[in-house]
């Protein structure tokens, strides 16, 4: 997979050079480019921004500069790309999204700064996205968390390809509890099912604290998936028990 990041502080994205992300670059699953779109600016300080028209507090950044860096990246690997710009006011990121994200061959992320983007960078843009109703000073922390997120879903990116699809969220729940060794600590005992070795006793178990810990949790989130009828009747259970 390739992924493009524009961005004025590429430095940010060393910190992907680590762990899981770092790996998956070292084998070749991803192509990380970051790009600064502060070197395509065509006045002799290297603007990026300037203020709004109509007037209002802080500065936004240009058009020019980031359509000249697409240019660049068209240039340098043709074909198809989906573009993400990161957007207080875009659809929020969730794991359908990144696995969405996953599928593709290119992606490029735009992060933004100041007080946001001249309107019309969005004719570049295939999607909005935010991580959330809150805002941060740059995209390039929300890029981070996306790309990493997304690269989860890659096949040979986690050294258990399973693992992906059974974290929180990827099927709508939040993930069971989970233990290892010692069986014992500290007068804390491992649930007796998950060391009985019956393998069906263990699903049914881990089915049931993933309901119950989203009900107590996130309940809207039971609201948004469809439960088939083990699952409903493990819920009843889990209200009667409650």
């Amino acid at each position: 997979m390739d992924i493009s990041v524009l961005s004025i502080f590429p430095k940010m994205f060393d910190a992907l050079n680590e762990s899981v992300i770092g790996k998956a670059q070292e084998k070749g699953l991803l192509n990380l480019q970051v790009v600064d779109f502060r070197d395509f600016t065509t006045d002799k300080q290297n603007h990026v921004d300037d203020a709004p028209y109509g007037g209002g507090a802080g500065m936004l950044l240009q058009a020019q500069p980031i359509y000249d860096a697409m240019s660049y990246l068209d240039n340098e690997n043709p074909g198809k790309k989906r573009v993400i710009l990161l957007d207080p006011a875009g659809k929020t990121f969730d794991a359908k999204m990144a696995q969405s994200f996953a599928k593709e061959d290119h992606l490029v992320f735009i992060c933004g700064h100041y007080e946001g983007f001249d309107e019309r960078i969005k004719d570049l843009v295939t999607d909005e996205v935010s991580i959330g109703d809150y805002v941060l000073t740059g995209g390039e922390l929300p890029t981070m968390s996306m790309i990493d997120a997304t690269m989860r879903f890659v096949p040979g990116v986690l050294g258990n390809n399973v693992s992906a699809d059974e974290d929180s969220f990827s099927h709508g729940l939040l993930e069971y509890p989970q233990y290892t060794r010692p069986a014992d600590f500290r007068g804390k005992k491992v649930p007796e099912v998950l060391t009985s070795g019956n393998h069906e006793k263990i699903r049914v178990w881990r089915l049931k604290q993933a309901l119950k810990k989203t009900l107590e949790r996130r309940p809207d989130l039971l609201k948004t998936i469809e439960l088939n009828d083990e699952e409903k009747k493990l819920l009843r259970e889990i209200h009667s028990e409650m």
